[in-house]
């Protein structure tokens, strides 16, 4: 129980991939523009590193060292499309909205490095862990940027067609760069600069 609970907690600050590890950045960036994408994003993030973390970890015996990565990217793409379809299926405006970012899944360095530095090498307990620490952990990074990107931007903050409230000035005069991607880069670089100032590192 302790190695669970210490796989997964640092994962969330010790390891974020966002403000730590500094992977994964790219789909970050880009769809950082709303609360919905947030979800979204991390809803598919976390399906594919969970399940290719809990499969890896329990045929890792039996993968051929020589052939480990193409067996695991095989593993993950087939799990991003299984994602990548119910997306369209049940809910295509966000599917449209994520765009490319779903598919691009399969080449995320976060999945493939927790396949090739955890998963391949520990317990399925172990593996799930860290999948839920790094899932939770890309979650909040992502859902915080946009938070601040929304926020700013259009002066109001909408989750899946509700409005929640408005802030008063900024929803008539918002600061849209916010939804630029100069924007992106200077939400993000604040916060890597706030991570560094208050002393948060990689864990070992």
């Amino acid at each position: 129980m302790y190695s669970f609970k210490k796989n997964f907690a640092k994962g969330i600050i010790r390891s974020n991939p966002i403000f730590i590890l500094m992977l994964g950045l790219c789909p970050t960036l880009a769809v950082s523009t709303s609360l919905d994408n947030a979800v979204g994003m991390t809803g598919a993030f976390l399906f594919v590193l969970l399940a290719s973390n809990i499969i890896i970890s329990s045929i890792r015996n039996y993968i051929p060292d020589r052939v480990r990565i193409p067996v695991f990217i095989v593993i993950i793409a087939t799990l991003v499309t299984v994602v990548d379809l119910m997306l369209q299926g049940f809910v295509p405006a966000l599917s449209k909205s994520l765009g490319i970012y779903v598919p691009l899944i399969v080449v995320n360095c976060i999945i493939l490095g927790r396949a090739e530095a955890f998963a391949s090498k520990n317990g399925v307990s172990d593996s799930i862990a860290d999948a839920l620490g790094i899932g939770v952990g890309f979650g909040l990074a992502i859902f915080l940027i946009s938070l601040i990107r929304q926020l700013f931007g259009t002066g109001a903050l909408d989750l899946f067609g509700h409005h929640l409230f408005t802030i008063p000035g900024l929803g008539e005069n918002p600061v849209t760069i916010f939804m630029l991607p100069m924007g992106a880069f200077f939400v993000i670089g604040v916060l890597l600069a706030l991570f560094r100032w208050v002393g948060v590192t990689e864990c070992e």
